[in-house]
């Protein structure tokens, strides 16, 4: 079995312990807001989760399938945008854009197929677009996200990093 990271078309045995993503190694032992926690490349998102309220959800038994955007995701999204989401009175809206990113159970980028349609956690549709070993997620405003690092095992699910923050219709 390997881990592919679409960055680079490299693969490393997803039983050597883990993968490189922000500079730190996502190991399966630990659930996925602790290997979050330890990428310097998703402190907007560990932010935001802690601001939503959601830590103990995604540190349940799940399992999920996360679609972890970046910081440089993040930085995308008009300026003030993060600012505004992590307040108190915007806790509905960034819980509602967070489940939009996670998926029940524990898909794998070899069990996305192109074309299909994933029902997330806050209700709404993600449709995988597969060319090769290139993983892409369609929104529900017809937004893009490409999967740079697939595979990262946790002891509850999976993430696959994404570089763009998928927005849900509502």
């Amino acid at each position: 079995m390997t881990t592919t990271t679409t960055d680079a078309m490299t693969s490393m045995p997803a039983s050597g312990g883990g993968v490189m993503v922000g500079g730190a190694m996502m190991t399966p032992d630990k659930d996925i807001v602790d290997n979050a926690a330890g990428s310097a490349d998703h402190t907007t998102l560990v932010t935001a989760v802690k601001s939503a309220g959601l830590v103990e959800t995604l540190k349940s038994t799940g399992p999920f399938t996360v679609f972890a955007p970046t910081n440089a995701a993040f930085d995308k999204l008009p300026a003030g945008t993060v600012n505004t989401l992590v307040t108190p009175e915007m806790k509905p809206t960034l819980t509602k854009i967070l489940t939009y990113h996670v998926v029940p159970g524990r898909l794998m980028a070899a069990d996305l197929k192109n074309g299909q349609v994933l029902t997330t956690v806050e209700g709404e549709s993600l449709t995988v677009m597969k060319s090769g070993d290139s993983v892409m997620l369609k929104d529900a405003k017809g937004g893009m996200a490409t999967v740079t690092t697939a595979n990262v095992v946790s002891s509850n699910g999976v993430t696959h990093v994404v570089d763009t923050v998928l927005m849900p219709a509502k």
